[in-house]
C-alpha cells in the first residue's frame, strides 16, 4: 500500500474513532435531532472515504 493510501487509512480510523466516541456520549433521554443530524453526517463523510479510498485502489 503506498504511503497516502496508509495515510488516508489512519485519517478514516481517526474519524471512525470520534464517531464512535460521539456515539457513545449521547444520552437517548438528551437528544436532539441536531445531534443525530450531525452523526448522519458524519457516517455520510466516512462512507464517501471510503468509497473513494476503494476506488483510488
Amino acid at each position: 500500500m503506498e504511503q497516502r493510501q496508509s495515510g488516508q487509512v489512519d485519517e478514516l480510523k481517526n474519524r471512525l474513532h470520534l464517531f464512535l466516541e460521539k456515539l457513545e456520549a449521547i444520552e437517548p433521554e438528551n437528544t436532539d435531532l441536531q445531534e443525530i443530524d450531525q452523526l448522519i453526517s458524519l457516517i455520510d463523510e466516512l462512507e464517501q472515504q471510503m468509497n473513494k479510498l476503494k476506488t483510488d485502489q
